[in-house]
């Protein structure tokens, strides 16, 4: 299975804006920003990479469910649930 991204990538620096209010209220909490925002942006990218593999496989799923829906499934007619 291929992974999102490559996860022994050494970390870099990266300027952000924020709204100063959250940013303040998360650093009273200490709410780890780094790893609050890989978690946010791991989660997106696992998202949008996959809404890009359904769209990029749409006709071959459609066309596999009617393969199933007209001749039934491997092994059919041994099941007994």
């Amino acid at each position: 299975m291929q992974h999102l991204y490559d996860y022994t990538a050494p970390k870099k620096a990266a300027n952000l804006s924020l709204n100063s209010d959250l940013l303040k209220k998360s650093k009273e909490l200490n709410i780890n920003l780094s790893a609050t925002l890989e978690k946010a942006l791991r989660e997106k990218l696992a998202q949008t990479e996959s809404k890009q593999w359904l769209a990029a496989n749409k006709n071959a799923i459609k066309a596999y469910n009617n393969f199933i829906a007209e001749q039934g499934g491997f092994g059919d007619e041994y099941r007994d649930f």
